[in-house]
């Protein structure tokens, strides 16, 4: 049996997977149970319901989770670059997926839809005025939401890979 050493490597190996986990986690229960659960209700209590979600997933800890992979997956690949190539490789995909998937897609589309939908003032809309809202930001919200999901989970899938390719140096060279 090999000895576990735990060094810087690991350590950052290990961070960028638990961070890009969580991600995945969150985005992965966002898709499956929390947008179609709100998508039943009327229009007001749904653009109010998001309004309140995207007050409170912005908080200090939410940001440490979505910004830390995108730091620590580069410098994960850095350290590991002597590796096996399919470490290596396997670390770099998931950082591209990340920064495009999770990351560039959230900067240019989910955000500027969170904006647009945080300027409303949901007190003063008439009923007509929120389904036109909600039209403009649902399934668009969902659909980018989804490559999120679905990038973020492949990214977390190649950090598992070369998590387990650290521990077997016979896996694919």
């Amino acid at each position: 049996m090999d000895t576990f050493i735990l060094d810087k490597k690991l350590i950052a190996l290990l961070l960028t997977t638990l961070f890009t986990g969580l991600l995945a986690g969150v985005f992965f229960i966002w898709t499956n149970a929390i947008t179609p659960g709100i998508g039943k209700l009327d229009d007001v209590s749904y653009l109010r319901s998001f309004q309140n979600m995207n007050r409170t997933i912005i908080n200090p800890l939410f940001y440490i989770v979505i910004i830390s992979p995108i730091f620590l997956s580069p410098l994960s690949a850095y350290l590991y670059k002597s590796n096996h190539s399919f470490m290596f490789w396997a670390i770099v995909g998931a950082s591209i997926f990340y920064f495009l998937g999770v990351f560039v897609v959230t900067m240019i589309g989910n955000i500027p839809l969170n904006i647009l939908l945080e300027k409303i003032n949901l007190s003063e809309i008439s009923v007509g005025d929120a389904k036109i809202m909600r039209d403009k930001f649902e399934v668009k919200w969902n659909n980018l939401h989804l490559i999120r999901t679905i990038t973020s989970s492949v990214s977390f899938l190649l950090l598992i890979l070369a998590c387990l390719a650290r521990t077997e140096n016979k896996i694919i060279n």
